[in-house]
């Protein structure tokens, strides 16, 4: 492609509403669109999505590329890929940004490998220098940020959850909706999904959680894990845990933070009795604060918090838990 204009944020639904990670990353795009002098697009993948693009436009889309059609009523790679191909090709964008999720991973560079460019994945910020977008993610287990451009184009990113800001949503926004047929040959379609099942979870999911409490190998069993249960159902928060601590059994598995876990992004997080490797570090570096309390005053979470407490999670946990209990009841 050539003269290639514009920012395309490729969007996702998720039980028949955007995902927030759509109007996330479309902050990103007006940001950067606007220093550029080029327009912000978007495109809607699925079945029955037609009704959601306006909400593209609120969330700052200038133009949206609608492909709705029955063959993308589940997310499958085969159908998927030439639909975004076929939108890609049509916007012309000098830049394309999806989200770091289970679609965005499978997605990204499968379709930069068809439009003949490169993709940066899991980035945490996005800027513009010299024209040309500079990427910024993570690296050696999230010790340290590496820059990224490319020679190619459209230039490329998925971008990490919450690690964006959102605009406010402006419904009085205008915007043109264009329609794509996606003219995909069912037969090309080799998957089939037979059926789904759906992570029982109570309360707050730690990917959207504002707060997360997490405990290491220092709680020393299922039942110290109680006390933060407590501590994060007061907060409106979330409980997480280490690889160590989901490994011994004291917690789930799903609830594991860190490189071979989940990826949080929260405002708050309150690391107790966590050493701070660098495998669960990496799973926090979209935190915004981190409050650790650790008896060994050595420990590498001190490195990472905004403020941290020497002592045994024994005796500090108990006193702040009484006291965020006399702040919630008064």
């Amino acid at each position: 492609m050539a003269n290639e204009s514009g920012v395309l944020v490729v969007a996702e639904v998720a039980e028949g509403a955007l995902a927030a990670i759509s109007s996330e990353i479309l902050g990103a795009a007006r940001r950067l669109a606007d220093e550029l002098g080029q327009p912000v697009q978007a495109a809607l993948l699925g079945q029955g999505v037609e009704p959601l693009a306006q909400g593209l436009v609120a969330a700052g889309a200038d133009k949206v590329y609608v492909v709705d059609e029955p063959i993308l009523a589940e997310y499958q790679s085969d159908a998927f890929v030439p639909a975004a191909e076929k939108v890609c090709r049509e916007a012309n964008p000098s830049i394309v940004l999806l989200g770091q999720t289970d679609i965005g991973r499978d997605l990204a560079p499968r379709l930069a490998f068809r439009l003949e460019t490169a993709v940066a994945m899991d980035c945490l910020d996005l800027a513009i220098s010299d024209s040309r977008l500079v990427m910024t993610r993570a690296c050696y287990g999230g010790n340290a940020n590496a820059q990224h451009t490319c020679n190619t184009m459209p230039q490329m990113a998925t971008v990490r959850v919450k690690s964006q800001e959102p605009l406010a949503p402006d419904t009085s926004r205008q915007g043109e909706v264009s329609k794509v047929a996606a003219d995909i040959d069912p037969s090309a379609v080799r998957t089939k999904i037979t059926g789904r099942r759906k992570e029982e979870a109570e309360g707050i999911r730690l990917e959207d959680a504002e707060v997360i409490v997490g405990g290491g190998r220092g709680m020393g069993s299922t039942e110290a894990f109680q006390t933060l249960e407590e501590l994060a159902d007061l907060m409106k928060g979330a409980v997480g845990a280490t690889r160590a601590a989901c490994d011994m059994g004291w917690y789930p598995i799903p609830k594991q933070i860190g490189l071979t876990g989940k990826v949080v992004s929260p405002t708050l997080y309150i690391a107790v009795a966590i050493s701070g490797a660098s495998q669960h570090m990496a799973g926090l570096s979209g935190a915004k604060n981190i409050i650790a309390i650790n008896k060994d005053p050595e420990a590498g979470i001190f490195r990472y918090c905004r403020y941290g407490i020497v002592g045994d999670w024994k005796t500090v946990v108990p006193p702040f838990l009484n006291k965020v209990r006399q702040l919630k009841a008064g």
